[in-house]
């Protein structure tokens, strides 16, 4: 299984990484190494032929599923299609969900975990533009 490696942090931020995509195995949650606290991100791979061993479901967070690399099925409740590099799924609380790698290559994808209608504003409507020296 990959590790997380904290890069950096500061007053503001945190950075970390899981490394290379392209060699990263397993699933890894990244909420404590960067002390989110309004969501829960994790990386996950399978390899070809391989599910997740388990259905779950969540009693308050939804998950939307970001498809990287690979194609797989996604099933939700007794739905079922196909997903493949570009997907975004999203999940809503109280329903069954898995998903399984179809290509000869792994399935990697990013989960983001965050509580059901709980978005207020977002990108122009939660952000202002501001004035700073570009250190970039």
């Amino acid at each position: 299984m990959s590790e997380i490696k904290i890069l950096n942090t500061g007053e503001k931020f945190a950075h970390a990484t899981v490394g290379a995509l392209t060699t990263f195995e397993g699933k890894q949650f990244v909420k404590d190494a960067t002390g989110a606290t309004s969501c829960e991100i994790s990386f996950g791979t399978l390899p070809s032929g391989a599910s997740v061993p388990f259905f779950h479901s969540h009693k308050e967070n939804e998950e939307n599923y970001i498809i990287l690399s690979g194609a797989g099925k996604f099933q939700v409740n007794d739905q079922v299609f196909d997903v493949a590099e570009g997907s975004v799924v999203r999940v809503a609380t109280n329903c069954d969900r898995n998903i399984k790698c179809t290509s000869d290559k792994p399935l990697v994808y990013i989960c983001i975990q965050a509580k059901e209608g709980s978005l207020g504003g977002y990108t122009m409507t939660d952000a202002e533009i501001t004035e700073r020296e570009n250190l970039l």
